[in-house]
C-alpha cells in the first residue's frame, strides 16, 4: 500500500510539518553561520532527517538557501511597506519600521542574516535574488528619508543619500544588538529605540549646537 503524501516524512511526520522542520533549522543553520560555513549535514542533524531526505525535498544547498530567503524577504519587505503607508511618512515613521521589522523577525531573528549575507556565491540565484530584495527595500528607505528631509525644509539630494546610508546601516546595527540581547522583547526594543531617538533629538535642539555651528566642529580633547 503506498504512503499518503502527507506522511512523506520520516516518522510518521506528515511532509508539510517535516518540510517546515526542515525550513526552520536551516533558516537557523544559515542565519547563525551564513551560507559558505552552513553545512547541510547539520541541518539534517537539526531536524533528525537524513541529508539525502534533505535533498529530496529541495535539491541543492543553493535551492535549499533560496526557499529560506523568498519568505524571509517578502515578509520584511511586506511588513516595511505597512508600515510606512499605513499614514505617510511622518517623523513617527521610522519608529514604525523598526517596531515592523522587530515583529516580522520574532521567533526568528537569526533570518534577519539570511536576507543580508555577505558570504552568497556571487553571480548565484540566491545572490541576485537577495539584491533583489535589498534594492527593494533600500529603495523604499530612499523615499521615507527624502521625505522626513523635505518636511524638514531640506531638498538637498545628498543630504538624502547620506541619510539614507544612515538608516540602512542603523537598522542594521539595532537589529544585530538585539539578536545579541535574547531577552529584549519586540515592544521593549521598540521602546528602547524611540529612547534612543528622543535622545538624539535633543543634541540637535541644545541651544549650544544650534546657535554656534562651530561647536559641531570643536575638539572635545582642546
Amino acid at each position: 500500500m503506498a504512503t499518503p503524501r502527507s506522511k512523506a516524512g520520516t516518522k510518521g511526520v506528515p511532509r508539510h510539518h517535516r518540510q517546515q522542520q526542515m525550513l526552520d533549522a536551516a533558516t537557523e543553520e544559515f542565519g547563525t553561520r551564513g551560507y559558505a560555513a552552513a553545512s547541510l549535514a547539520a541541518i539534517a542533524q537539526r531536524v533528525g532527517v537524513t541529508k539525502t531526505l534533505l535533498h529530496q525535498y529541495f535539491g541543492t544547498k543553493e535551492d535549499l538557501y533560496l526557499a529560506c530567503l523568498v519568505p524571509v524577504g517578502d515578509r520584511l519587505l511586506d511588513t516595511i511597506r505597512a508600515a510606512m503607508g499605513e499614514h505617510g511618512t511622518t517623523g513617527r515613521t521610522p519608529l514604525r519600521v523598526l517596531e515592523s521589522i522587530f515583529a516580522a523577525l520574532e521567533g526568528q531573528r537569526e533570518a534577519w542574516f539570511v536576507l543580508y549575507d555577505t558570504s552568497l556565491p556571487p553571480g548565484g540565484a540566491a545572490a541576485r535574488r537577495a539584491a533583489e530584495y535589498w534594492t527593494a527595500i533600500d529603495r523604499l528607505a530612499a523615499g521615507g528619508t527624502a521625505d522626513l528631509l523635505r518636511a524638514a525644509g531640506s531638498t538637498d539630494p545628498l543630504d538624502a543619500d547620506a541619510l539614507r546610508y544612515v538608516w540602512r546601516d542603523l537598522v542594521a546595527t539595532l537589529v544585530r544588538w538585539w539578536v545579541k540581547h535574547p531577552d529584549e522583547s519586540p515592544e521593549a526594543m521598540t521602546r528602547r529605540c524611540a529612547r534612543l531617538f528622543a535622545a538624539a533629538a535633543a543634541l540637535t535642539t541644545d541651544p549650544a549646537l544650534t546657535t554656534d555651528p562651530a561647536a559641531l566642529t570643536t575638539d572635545p580633547a582642546g
